[in-house]
């Protein structure tokens, strides 16, 4: 093997041969000065490779890497101390259609719209080097490299920085499960993939091997440590083929804990899993792999159906009268119970002691939007008034609230699947692919757009102009106002998942048409979804804290109409 140093121009200025070490590693002494090109020629191949470890990758991610001082940056931050995830507001984006322009440095500019939301963590979806100008971000084949379109590892440092100075954390979501179709040159270095063993989006990384092993933790402990990112939400676990002694994850929470002290700010762990299983978040005293918290598709389950009647698919089981109840009181609905979407029994029963902040809820993510056919946000079927009692329910749940970029103004832009692949056959590939799955699942195959058509990606910008007009201003003024009463009511953030109680009454017998009485300690939240006005006994020393719709108690009882809600509490 031999390494290649190139001169702007992409002409060899310097060649060296790599040693063989110990364990399989090779190695060569060639200083590289910050933004000098350089690449690998493998055995007798003229063809360069990047450095699967490539801090930037200036021409790609089938183009020489290029040397990045990550030690240059003038930060800011000293006095940063951290954020906690629990008692805190989560804020998913996507960097290419969050801002017109696509970029690190735009997206700093609207970093005060979510300070005045009241969010305190920033969720990036992966950034990653990826093949193509767009993509979601999940067919990243470069972890350690920042896509180029972004701004590159300069203009991550910046980002972080300001979202520092605004007291905002940011969290990246990262991807180890797999890598993508395009620019993947693992496997010529070494036995990083598991031949055999698919995940659905490609083969798995090789976890028995150690040095793959070292390739994911010690790109986790760079993102926190070199760009003080304060937490990860780490993609699909459950397609983390691991069968040695000790799990990857919790492997990596123990790294990321020691890191943690080193650097004395609380970093967070995230999960997305769909296995329901508490081992993931259970202290790792009590057999657990030690994560900070985990996704709840349970709960997007319920409030979904609850709020719109779509029973297709997954949803079935989530139209049963406790689904509300189940998914608020004890996190997960399916604890060991049959799911008819799997055709087998599933999930486990979260010990009551866990805090209810480890499980982050949500009514919309970049999933559960972008993987519907026309990428259709609430806003699309939902009524203003619908919107707002998503709102509520989103905002005074016992997890850890999560938006998507948009659905506090009920943004009217689609969020759809969209690549940006090169090469015509995986593009052509990858459009086909789309339109078969949802013909399987009797999906009107025109409406799925083309995600190669750049139209798609451009379709799925922000419109930021909406945030003045109505009915959008209305309900931004609303999740502004909730998040203030989550920070101020200790009730909304009381981590004792013993403390929330769930009455349900059923009208019409229809899953969105029921009332729901949802009490946080001593305060109550208060939901009709059915046709008609629905009455509740509040007390009459009660006081409404906030509501959707004009209502006012009266001798002890509050009526809300139709598709509405309040928060109640003693005075």
């Amino acid at each position: 093997m031999r390494v290649r140093r190139l001169d702007s121009g992409g002409a060899t200025i310097d060649e060296r041969e790599l040693e063989a070490g110990p364990d399989g590693w090779w190695h060569a002494d060639l200083p590289l000065a910050d933004g000098e090109r350089y690449g690998f020629l493998i055995d007798d191949s003229e063809q360069l490779r990047p450095d699967p470890r490539s801090r930037r990758q200036p021409e790609g991610v089938h183009g020489p890497s290029a040397a990045f001082d990550a030690r240059a940056f003038a930060w800011s931050d000293d006095s940063w101390t951290g954020r906690q995830l629990a008692g805190g507001l989560i804020y998913e984006l996507h960097l290419g259609t969050f801002t017109p322009e696509g970029t690190l440095d735009a997206a700093i500019d609207r970093l005060d719209h979510l300070v005045a939301l009241g969010v305190t963590l920033v969720e990036l979806l992966p950034v990653n080097a990826f093949n193509g100008a767009w993509n979601w971000g999940y067919d990243g084949v470069l972890w350690y490299a920042v896509h180029e379109g972004y701004g590159g590892p300069p203009a991550y440092q910046r980002f972080v920085d300001a979202a520092h100075s605004r007291g905002l954390a940011v969290i990246q979501d990262v991807v180890y499960n797999h890598l993508g179709p395009s620019g993947n040159y693992l496997p010529e270095f070494g036995p990083y993939l598991r031949e055999g063993s698919n995940t659905g989006w490609g083969d798995s990384v090789d976890l028995d091997e150690r040095a793959v092993r070292d390739f994911i933790l010690e790109n986790a402990l760079m993102w926190l440590r070199d760009f003080h990112v304060d937490g990860l939400r780490l993609d699909a676990v459950h397609a983390l083929h691991d069968i040695q002694p000790v799990h990857i994850l919790r492997e990596l929470a123990q790294r990321v804990d020691a890191l943690s002290v080193q650097l004395d700010r609380p970093l967070s762990l995230i999960a997305e899993s769909d296995l329901n299983d508490p081992t993931l978040i259970l202290p790792r005293e009590a057999g657990g792999y030690g994560l900070t918290a985990q996704w709840s598709d349970d709960w997007h389950h319920a409030m979904h159906v609850a709020l719109t009647g779509e029973t297709a698919g997954y949803y079935a089981d989530f139209a049963a009268e406790d689904a509300v109840a189940k998914v608020s009181q004890g996190g997960f609905f399916h604890d060991g119970t049959f799911s008819s979407f799997r055709g087998r029994p599933h999930g486990s029963p979260i010990p009551p002691e866990v805090p209810s902040w480890r499980l982050v809820t949500f009514a919309q993510d970049h999933d559960q939007i972008g993987n519907r056919a026309a990428g259709d946000r609430l806003s699309t079927s939902l009524s203003p008034d619908r919107l707002a009692v998503a709102a509520v329910l989103t905002l005074t749940a016992p997890g850890t609230p999560m938006l998507f970029m948009g659905e506090e103004w009920g943004a009217s832009t689609p969020w759809q699947f969209f690549t940006s692949h090169p090469e015509p056959e995986l593009g052509r590939a990858v459009s086909e692919g789309r339109k078969a799955e949802f013909a399987r699942m009797d999906w009107d195959t025109d409406t799925v757009p083309d995600p190669q058509d750049p139209a798609t990606f451009e379709r799925s910008h922000l419109d930021w102009a909406e945030l003045e007009e109505a009915p959008h201003a209305r309900l931004l003024a609303l999740y502004r106002e909730l998040a203030a009463l989550r920070r101020e009511r200790p009730e909304l953030t009381d981590p004792d998942s013993t403390s929330t109680r769930v009455s349900v009454r059923e009208t019409d017998g229809t899953p969105q048409h029921r009332v729901y009485r949802i009490d946080r300690g001593g305060l109550s939240v208060l939901v009709n979804l059915s046709a008609a006005p629905a009455e509740f006994e509040i007390g009459t020393d009660a006081t409404v804290l906030l509501s959707t719709a004009a209502a006012a108690p009266d001798a002890g009882i509050l009526v809300l109409p139709r598709d509405s809600a309040a928060v109640v509490a003693p005075a």
